[in-house]
């Protein structure tokens, strides 16, 4: 099972649960859960291969597929008897619990996307064939510092790269193939993602300086009924770490509205 912290409020206390992007832990939400803890539950948990999460690849599993990764968080919440919860992930921690949503309806009370990824512009396309040439040739902390570096390319994106670095340290070679290749397939599963909106309600936190994201999810709310778009004044990529009582505020806001 996936490595997880739990962090107790009360019994009628709604739960929410942290999702991470690739190369991060549970420990990106250290901004967060002091004012989350004042009015929720809150579990904390660490993807497959990442902080505490190493676990190794089952042998009927030859790679990663984002259902698998859904199936590992759903079996902490069984294990914990969460009935539903609400769900904040950043970058591609929102992909895992926007199809978390679309196979378990019932089980997500809402979605809270920050740094949201639901499209990679032609950018973003030529550093996955980047990626995937050099990542067998290349150490895999040099790659993932490149793509940090094109991601958050501002001195005010520093904390949010030291961090995202500082974590990646801690995968191995093996296991950041594994995650890239899984994010090499990801077009097919956006493209369903932009089409079906989620049936639950969504809050879509972005830094006006996301200059590979927010372009899309401007467009994508348009047609999304049950969406909203919060964008964060000088901010990039990491809103939870560059802004974070903006985005405190306004996800816990979004939160009890409903």
């Amino acid at each position: 099972m996936l490595h997880y912290v739990i962090h107790n409020h009360s019994d009628s206390a709604p739960w929410i649960t942290f999702i991470h992007g690739a190369g991060g832990s549970s420990s990106i939400w250290y901004k967060q859960l002091r004012d989350f803890r004042k009015k929720f539950n809150v579990l904390l948990i660490d993807l497959r291969g990442h902080g505490k999460s190493k676990m190794a690849l089952p042998k009927n599993l030859k790679r990663y597929a984002f259902d698998k990764i859904g199936d590992d968080v759903m079996e902490v919440l069984d294990h914990l008897a969460i009935t539903s919860t609400h769900f904040v992930g950043i970058s591609l921690g929102t992909i895992i619990i926007r199809e978390l949503a679309d196979r378990f309806p019932e089980r997500v009370d809402s979605l809270i996307m920050g740094g949201a990824v639901m499209k990679l512009n032609l950018k973003g396309q030529v550093l996955m064939r980047v990626g995937a040439f050099f990542k067998s040739v290349i150490p895999y902390l040099l790659l993932y510092k490149f793509f940090a570096i094109i991601i958050m390319p501002k001195k005010s994106h520093r904390e949010s790269r030291n961090l995202f670095v500082r974590e990646a340290r801690k995968l191995y070679q093996k296991e950041f193939k594994r995650w890239f290749a899984l994010v090499a397939d990801i077009n097919p599963l956006l493209v369903l993602f932009r089409m079906q909106p989620a049936k639950m309600p969504t809050l879509y936190i972005m830094g006006d300086q996301d200059h590979m994201f927010l372009p899309s999810i401007t467009k994508l709310i348009k047609n999304h009924a049950n969406s909203q778009l919060i964008v964060v004044p000088n901010c990039g990529h990491v809103v939870n770490v560059e802004q974070p009582v903006f985005f405190n505020n306004k996800a816990i806001q979004f939160i009890e509205s409903l």
